[in-house]
């Protein structure tokens, strides 16, 4: 019997990438150049969030989607940190709240009007202070309106109720910085990979370790549930320091599903999950490409399907929910991809080639949409419960009809689980003083050259007053 290749029909066989007219990119943005492993972009279907460059603090644009070309240099920004912002994610729920985190510890909900901003934004409707460290994760509960979660350099991860402006729990388990966040579909577990070399996947309200795997072969970086399979997917380094990606059982994370190789780049692969086409995206910090994956409930899990290239390396990648996508293009997913180099935000969309033009049921099944499945109160007190569903086929386009409301409080300690998290510091990392050193220094030397110019200046103007003195009118 003579040997036959194994062929796989899949619909999504033929997905391509394509990326928007320039006339409908978002250029002159000074994209920060900070070195933080995020996306530093978050998106829905009315604005556009993207973390700048700036002296003195931090600050990020909010730009209306509508408005793409060229973007004015002296455009409003948010403002209101005193250090440098470090991750931005858009209320699911409310498409004008978004929340932010930054160096100076503190986590900010900001409002943006209608239509955009006019002007420099510089007061935020909710600062939530409990980090004594710089706060490097922000997290919105997937199902729960104003839940947020927040994962620090402190090591801890803190649950908020937006209703109350207060941390109502504490995940108290990590022994190093974290790395990534990722719930389930119901947001009743929570994943997450640490500098510690381990994965955990948690109960967040218990802040109860379910289960952890301690990656030495490997180092895993990123982790994302993958929908309601019960598998995660991580991003990581081999013990050869190869990119590699490795598939688990969250209820078993003694040994990995499987273990796949990606290539010798250095750059950090950033995972991204479609639970509506089981696709699975893979975009490397400073690559070109975007492979992506189709995964499967039986072996070999992963089927490889193509890859987007393009010659601009990607700092970050701001994904499009499902309900801002053009379906009448048989489009499934969509990046906004930062080229710092060029200062521009470019949309890449994923299509799948369709004859028709009619609604395609087939590759647009129910997803979730913008109503909460739950109240703040209904989840802490251990009440699970799936997303609500909606139809892109008709309605899609409908906002929801929740608004945010500040709580009004005065600043107090922080306590939670009975510790005042605000005193409660722990001792600094080597690289962290490390850090400080060299920021001594830098700014010693500053201070020196500042004082040279000085003296040399004012060399200049002694001699320009003895000059002044011996010329001829003065005898």
């Amino acid at each position: 019997m003579s040997w036959r290749p194994q062929y796989r029909s899949s619909k999504f066989r033929n997905v391509y990438g394509k990326v928007a007219s320039r006339e409908h990119c978002f250029d002159g943005i000074p994209i920060t150049k900070n070195v933080h492993d995020n996306h530093f972009c978050a998106v829905n279907a009315r604005f556009l969030a993207i973390v700048t460059e700036s002296a003195g603090g931090g600050s990020f644009l909010v730009i209306p989607l509508e408005q793409t070309g060229r973007i004015e240099p002296n455009y409003p920004k948010v403002c209101g940190h005193q250090g440098n912002v470090l991750d931005i994610k858009w209320n699911p729920f409310i498409e004008n709240i978004i929340a932010s985190c930054s160096e100076d510890t503190s986590v900010r909900i900001w409002e943006i009007p209608e239509g955009g901003l006019k002007r420099n934004m510089t007061e935020a409707v909710l600062e939530l202070y409990g980090h004594s460290r710089r706060v490097g994760l922000v997290e919105w509960h997937p199902t729960t309106n104003n839940i947020l979660f927040s994962a620090g350099y402190d090591y801890k991860v803190l649950i908020w109720n937006l209703d109350i402006g207060e941390p109502v729990k504490m995940i108290d388990c990590h022994t190093d910085v974290i790395l990534c966040m990722s719930f389930n579909t119901d947001g009743s577990l929570l994943a997450t990979t640490c500098k510690d070399k381990k994965l955990r996947v948690v109960e967040p309200r218990s802040g109860r370790v379910l289960q952890e795997a301690s990656c030495k072969n490997h180092r895993v970086n990123r982790v994302v549930f993958l929908g309601s399979t019960k598998r995660l997917l991580t991003t990581g380094v081999s013990r050869w320091n190869t990119r590699q990606i490795a598939l688990w059982d969250q209820e078993d994370l003694s040994m990995p599903l499987i273990e796949e190789e990606i290539d010798g780049l250095s750059g950090l692969l950033f995972p991204f999950y479609d639970a509506d086409t089981h696709m699975l995206y893979l975009a490397g910090k400073g690559d070109g490409n975007i492979r992506y994956y189709e995964i499967g409930s039986e072996k070999p899990y992963l089927s490889y399907l193509m890859e987007f290239r393009s010659p601009a390396p990607q700092k970050g990648l701001g994904v499009m929910p499902k309900h801002g996508l053009d379906v009448s293009a048989c489009e499934v997913f969509r990046f906004y991809k930062l080229v710092t180099l060029k200062g521009l935000i470019e949309p890449i969309s994923m299509i799948v080639p369709r004859r028709s033009e009619t609604y395609q049921e087939d590759i647009y099944p129910m997803t979730p949409g913008t109503e909460p499945a739950l109240m703040p109160d209904e989840w802490l007190s251990g009440v699970n419960r799936d997303p609500i569903l909606m139809s892109l086929k008709e309605g899609y386009k409908r906002t929801s009809k929740i608004v945010f409301k500040a709580p009004v409080r005065e600043k107090k300690s922080v306590v939670v689980n009975g510790i005042d998290l605000l005193e409660n510091v722990p001792p600094r990392t080597e690289n962290e003083l490390l850090r400080m050193f060299f920021r001594q220094q830098d700014e010693i030397r500053r201070l020196k050259d500042e004082l040279s110019q000085k003296d040399i200046r004012i060399r200049q103007l002694q001699l320009e007053l003895k000059n002044l003195r011996n010329s001829p009118k003065n005898n």
